[in-house]
């Protein structure tokens, strides 16, 4: 399974690229990092069974960083999660 991540930076309606993000467990060990694309992408992220937790490093006005838990339930599905990012505001969901 693998798992991916777009950030969108909504208030200029632009991809946040070089955005710091970690992939950690339920319990802080880090398994994955490193930066969004050009595009604000991140792909190909290996991730078990279990509840994880990406955490972006946004350095917003307000929100230093985004922290983002989830649980992967099936080995076979791709789990993509986006993050739309305003100054003082975020949304996410389960994207495709």
């Amino acid at each position: 399974m693998s798992l991916s991540t777009h950030v969108l930076d909504a208030a200029s309606g632009k991809p946040a690229w070089g955005v710091v993000v970690r992939l950690e467990s339920r319990d802080g060990t880090v398994l994955e990092s490193g930066k969004t694309d050009k595009d604000g992408r991140i792909t190909g992220w290996p991730v078990p069974e279990g509840v994880h937790r990406l955490v972006f490093e946004v350095e917003g006005p307000f929100y230093p960083e985004v922290a983002v838990t989830f649980r992967v339930t099936d080995p076979a599905e791709h789990y993509h999660v986006p993050l739309l990012l305003s100054p003082f505001a975020y949304s996410t969901y389960r994207g495709s």
